[in-house]
């Protein structure tokens, strides 16, 4: 019989982080993505801890310094010091920017949380005087409603994925979703205009289809419909497939993307996918007047400050302002 008990193993770590990194999974919900960044950045920090310790081969480069054999009481006998420096070796010897040391502060923070609140193998928690470096936040990049249409109208029609690829575009546009968001949609959850997806932390959520994106899926499922054959079993449910009659994977969808942004005549390294998600945003809170609180919920934000910073990309109302000035006419 075959057991499959969704459990993590991964030789490279102490068992602590093995233990942590199963919790995040089955019983956080986190998504592999977000489990995989946190690995990252354990896996720096201890490598980094065995140099600081004295404990690491001097002959090795840093990407070979192994850490499964870090015990307990390694762990036990660091310190908000040693954390301090770890932030220090990220910024100056990394070049880790603000995000990055933001992000590491973060899988820290979470890491001790668990080993001090819910394993009960602390005593203290060394990363309760922790901050992480303030970030300040940038205006999200985005193509204007002009813009937009353009790449919807370049497309090249004669391309033999053209429908596959407008509908992507379309839905990218129109309902702001994650890239692997997308990549993951199955057409058994498209009900009407409706869509179930699955978001960031295997958290789901409902997207409403507006007349232009059904209509794409119309077209591109009766194209699709034409290779139902072709497909392997495993990706029949698959809305987007591939060449290779297979689940179209993120780095497809990315050169798709790219592919179009430069035959509309617009920066192929400046927008990406995920520019695309900021575009269907700032569309719907721009010209759309979607409140901040519906906005949230179509992008499946957790926090409504995430969803804050397209307040500030209506530079047309602060124009109007400033000329409503009555000194405007002196």
């Amino acid at each position: 019989m075959k057991y499959d008990f969704n459990i993590i193993s991964d030789t490279r770590f102490p068992e602590r982080v093995i233990e942590f990194v199963n919790y995040l999974s089955t019983i956080k919900g986190k998504s592999p993505n977000t489990i995989n960044a946190y690995k990252v950045d354990l896996l720096t920090f201890f490598r980094f801890m065995k140099i600081y310790k004295g404990l690491a081969d001097k002959n090795l480069e840093f990407e070979e310094i192994e850490i499964n054999d870090i015990d307990d009481n390694f762990i036990k006998k660091i310190k908000l010091a040693d954390l301090f420096a770890f932030l220090s070796f990220a910024e100056n010897y990394r070049n880790n920017g603000t995000y990055a040391r933001a992000r590491k502060v973060a899988t820290l923070k979470s890491f001790y949380k668990y080993l001090y609140g819910k394993a009960k193998f602390l005593d203290e928690n060394p990363t309760l005087e922790l901050e992480s470096p303030k970030i300040q936040k940038r205006h999200p990049i985005y193509l204007t409603l002009d813009e937009s249409k353009a790449l919807l109208t370049k497309m090249d029609k004669t391309d033999s994925n053209y429908v596959r690829d407008y509908c992507i575009i379309t839905l990218f546009l129109n309902c702001g979703m994650r890239l692997s968001e997308l990549c993951g949609i199955n057409i058994s959850n498209i009900k009407g205009d409706t869509l179930t997806i699955i978001g960031k932390g295997n958290k789901e959520r409902t997207v409403y289809l507006n007349n232009s994106c059904i209509s794409a899926l119309n077209n591109y499922i009766i194209e699709r419909s034409k290779k139902q054959t072709q497909i392997p079993s495993q990706h029949k449910d698959a809305l987007f497939v591939s060449e290779r009659k297979c689940r179209i994977n993120k780095r497809t969808v990315e050169r798709i993307v790219k592919k179009y942004i430069g035959e509309a005549g617009l920066d192929e390294q400046k927008y990406t996918p995920h520019k695309l998600r900021h575009t269907a945003a700032t569309l719907m809170y721009k010209h759309g007047k979607v409140d901040i609180r519906s906005l949230q919920m179509i992008l499946g934000h957790e926090n409504i400050s995430t969803t804050q910073i397209y307040t500030h990309v209506d530079d047309d109302k602060l124009r109007q302002a400033v000329n409503s000035n009555p000194l405007n006419d002196m």
